[in-house]
């Protein structure tokens, strides 16, 4: 489908420009092979990024989120049931569950506690090999990373032609934070990858609405199904759907030929009376005239009634798919449908609790949407430019995305975005390729939580396709600012390998000083325990070493054997102190006064700290 159908934004009114043809010499061969270019082209940069994201995967050991929804996984695949993590539903821990049944892990029903607790009891308590386990669980989202580079590619060739396909996906394939996100066993780049497919097709609808508009609304289903942050999406897809419903009928009408369309809106002509006097009875000729200017205007009218009718039926058929793909993601998991919570669910009452109970879903989402307004409502703190805050800010995600977003990426973007408004040839896809990702980010600068980009994923991911389109003006500045706006951003992420999680760009410093900017899953996620015990046993073997780690890893696992300096008199704390960045980003009180007084010494993954004191 993608190697074959391509719709460009260009009308058939618009006079096609000349091919330039290549010299006979030189060239030659590249004009025989260039067949095959563009493909090697693809695979080459999806090896690349597959190849980073591999490694990366190879070396982390389990972010905070991960062995929640591995031991989720585990639990529906062995025991068939809704139990455990109900704030985001089954369909991205399904995948997760893909590799999990590969490495095929010891798991006790039996076992009582929190999500967390049943998490770290199947990695480190189970008799698993936490490595392998995790591995075979992120394969599959690394795979699904892959894919959603193709979309990437599918969607801008469509667009603005092979070039910008290209030029989008190496944008993509270089971005910190898709490999980042996409190495990890996490259901944001899945939630991501499932928004874009969703619009692509609604889209490619525009040309076949009965073939592509189902498939949008599974797409669609898909992003909800993995999380619910992407409901916000849902009626922006369905008015996409619907103009491309609309597009898909605007043809006029065969008895139509394009001389009578201008004269369609004048007044109907009346022959003139032998004394000059306009009568009000027509001639013969007139009268047969009048009669099919008549009848062109109410085939006009019965078109525009059925464009109509069309337009709601494509935004029905979305949101029916939609709801069908909830429903059976939920069945795939128990087709009994037993929700059996192993934590509360809290209350949620008034218009959002109203709101809540009248969604067409199963039991099972319902609550967790009430365990999210319960998450929303709590005081967290947040940690931006050395600010340490309680509560959230509304320019958080915008200002961590300038800081997380390569700078090559962020002027493409926003060059394409004004190129997509101002040429009239791109106009169409103005409101698919900017109307989504302004109302999911809108959205989630609403929450309390400011945790990390990881919420606003989907924007680097739209800002790859919305940049390739600089290239549709066929100038040669064009495609040699995109070029070496590419080069920038691959050098850049190169730079940062393996270390993509505390990716921030030159302008900030680059990843080294992330931790002064941002915390959490920006910087530190707990993803280099594995680091830190190699570090510890190759430079500071048989030391004293006080320990603040901000995951869900089990320092024993991995031979740390540390104490909490928070927990002895501060004159008793000599040695290694290690501190995850996080934790320094929110030192108060001992923590701070410890820090304050030793001395620094490196750092391991460019997110934990090494002091000495």
């Amino acid at each position: 489908m993608m190697a074959h159908e391509q719709h460009p934004v260009l009308t058939s009114e618009t006079p096609a420009r000349p091919v330039r043809q290549l010299p006979a010499g030189r060239y030659a061969r590249l004009r025989r092979h260039r067949r095959w270019l563009v493909p090697l082209l693809v695979v080459l940069l999806l090896a690349q990024m597959a190849a980073a994201m591999v490694t990366t995967a190879v070396q982390q050991t389990p972010t905070i989120d991960e062995p929640v929804y591995v031991a989720t996984a585990t639990d529906y695949l062995r025991e068939h049931r809704l139990r455990y993590n109900p704030e985001h539903p089954p369909l991205g821990k399904l995948l997760i569950a893909a590799g999990v049944a590969v490495a095929d892990p010891h798991y006790d029903p039996s076992y009582t506690g929190s999500q967390g607790q049943v998490g770290r009891h199947l990695l480190y308590a189970s008799g698993n090999d936490p490595w392998r386990l995790m591995l075979w669980a992120r394969l599959p989202v690394i795979a699904l990373t892959l894919l959603c580079g193709l979309v990437v590619f599918a969607f801008a060739r469509d667009l603005a032609g092979t070039a910008a396909g290209s030029a989008a996906l190496a944008l993509y394939a270089f971005s910190p934070d898709v490999i980042a996100h996409g190495s990890l066993a996490t259901l944001d780049l899945p939630a991501a990858a499932s928004v874009l497919t969703s619009v692509w097709l609604a889209w490619r609808a525009r040309r076949r609405p009965v073939l592509y508009l189902p498939l949008t609304g599974a797409a669609l289903g898909a992003a909800v199904a993995t999380k619910m942050s992407a409901l916000p999406a849902v009626p922006v897809v369905m008015g996409l759907a619907a103009v491309s419903a609309w597009t898909a009928h605007r043809l006029p009408p065969p008895f139509l030929s394009r001389p009578f369309r201008p004269f369609l809106s004048r007044p109907l002509p009346s022959s003139p009376s032998p004394s000059g006097a306009s009568s009000s009875s027509p001639s013969p000729s007139g009268a047969s005239l009048s009669g099919a200017f008549l009848s062109a205007r109410a085939g006009l009218r019965r078109l525009a009634g059925r464009r109509a009718v069309g337009a709601l039926v494509g935004a029905v058929v979305v949101a029916v798919v939609a709801v069908v793909v909830v429903w059976a993601v939920y069945l795939a998991v128990d087709p009994r449908l037993r929700f059996l919570p192993a934590e509360p669910v809290p209350a949620v009452h008034g218009l959002r609790g109203r709101l809540v109970e009248l969604l067409p879903v199963p039991r099972a989402y319902r609550a967790g949407m009430r365990v999210q307004f319960g998450l929303e409502d709590l005081p967290w703190q947040g940690y931006l430019f050395g600010h340490l805050y309680t509560g959230s800010l509304w320019y958080y995600l915008p200002a961590a995305l300038l800081v997380k977003t390569p700078l090559g990426l962020l002027a493409l973007g926003a060059v394409g975005a004004v190129a997509v408004v101002a040429r009239r040839r791109l106009r169409p896809a103005a409101p698919y390729l900017l109307l989504p990702p302004a109302v999911l980010l809108a959205a989630a600068m609403t929450g309390s939580r400011d945790f990390g980009t990881r919420y606003a994923l989907f924007v680097p991911v739209f800002c790859a396709v919305t940049a390739a389109c600089l290239l549709t003006p066929r100038r040669r500045w064009a495609g040699l600012l995109t070029g070496a706006l590419v080069l920038w951003v691959a050098v850049s992420s190169v730079r940062t390998f393996p270390y993509y999680l505390p990716y921030a760009n030159e302008a900030f410093g680059g990843p080294a000083h992330t931790h002064r900017l941002l915390h959490d899953s920006n910087v530190d996620w707990g993803q280099d325990l594995g680091r830190l015990a190699d570090r510890l046993r190759e430079r500071y073997p048989g030391e004293r070493v006080w320990l603040v780690y901000k995951g869900s890893g089990v320092p024993s696992y991995y031979g740390i054997r540390a104490a909490d300096p928070r927990r002895v008199p501060p004159d008793r704390v000599h040695g290694l102190l290690v501190v995850s960045d996080s934790s320094v980003a929110k030192a108060r009180g001992r923590l701070a006064e410890l820090i304050a007084t030793s001395r620094p010494v490196g750092s391991v993954g460019r997110s934990i700290s090494l002091y000495r004191r």
